[in-house]
C-alpha cells in the first residue's frame, strides 16, 4: 500500500539521502545543480591555458620553440596547473579530452601566396602526426592576415600524448607576427571533459 501523506512530526534527516539514491542530474530546482557527475567547480571547465609568441619570426618552423611565454596580461587567468612547455613540446598537466586552437597573425612584404600553420600531435611520444592546418592568403605586397587550426585531442596518457605547433610559407619573408604585452598570435587548451 502507498502512502499519499506524510505523517505528523515529517521525516526524519536521514530518511533520504539524495547523494547515494540518486542517479543522473538533480535539477535545479531541487536544490541541485543540474549537472552530472562528469563536472566539477559548479559545471565549470577543470582545465585551461594559454601561450603566445613574444616576437615576430619568420620561414618554415617546426616545432615553434622559442620566444613562447604563458599569457601574462592584466587579468589573465587560467584553470589548472596549466601546459608544460620543453623547446616547443606542449605537455598536458591531466589526461582528458582538450581544446586544441593556434592563432596566428601573419605579415607578408612580398607577393607570396600563403601562410600556413599547423598543430602536430602525439599519442606515442615519439610519431607526430598532422591533426589541423590553418591557411592564410597573404595578397598583396605589404598584407596582414591571421588564420587559426583547432583540434581535439583525447589525452589518455600526459607522458605520451604530447602537442606542437609548426608553420610553413610560401616565401621564407613572411612572418608570423609576435607580441609580449597582449595576444597577437598564441596556443589555447581547453579540457572539454574525462577521457
Amino acid at each position: 500500500m502507498s502512502k499519499t501523506t506524510i505523517p505528523t512530526g515529517g521525516i526524519a534527516d536521514d530518511a533520504i539521502n539524495l547523494t547515494s539514491k540518486v542517479t543522473g542530474a538533480l535539477p535545479v530546482a531541487n536544490g541541485g545543480t543540474a549537472l552530472t557527475s562528469g563536472f566539477t567547480n559548479g559545471g565549470g571547465l577543470t582545465g585551461t591555458d594559454m601561450w603566445r609568441v613574444t616576437a615576430d619570426f619568420a620561414g618554415n618552423v617546426n616545432p615553434i620553440s622559442s620566444n613562447l611565454e604563458r599569457c601574462d596580461e592584466t587579468g589573465f587567468g587560467r584553470i589548472g596547473t596549466g601546459m608544460t612547455n620543453s623547446s616547443g613540446t606542449f605537455s598536458f598537466p591531466s589526461t582528458g579530452i582538450w581544446l586544441i586552437s593556434f592563432t596566428a597573425f601573419h605579415f607578408t612584404d612580398n607577393s607570396a601566396d600563403y601562410i600556413s600553420i599547423k598543430i602536430n600531435t602525439t599519442t606515442d611520444n615519439s610519431t607526430y602526426a598532422l591533426v589541423a592546418q590553418g591557411i592564410a592568403q597573404m595578397h598583396p605586397v605589404d598584407a596582414f592576415s591571421q588564420g587559426t587550426a583547432t583540434c581535439v585531442l583525447d589525452v589518455t596518457n600526459t607522458t605520451n600524448c604530447k602537442v606542437r605547433f609548426e608553420t610553413d610559407h610560401a616565401d621564407t619573408s613572411n612572418k608570423i607576427r609576435g607580441q609580449s604585452a597582449y595576444n597577437r598570435s598564441w596556443f589555447e587548451f581547453i579540457r572539454l571533459g574525462d577521457t
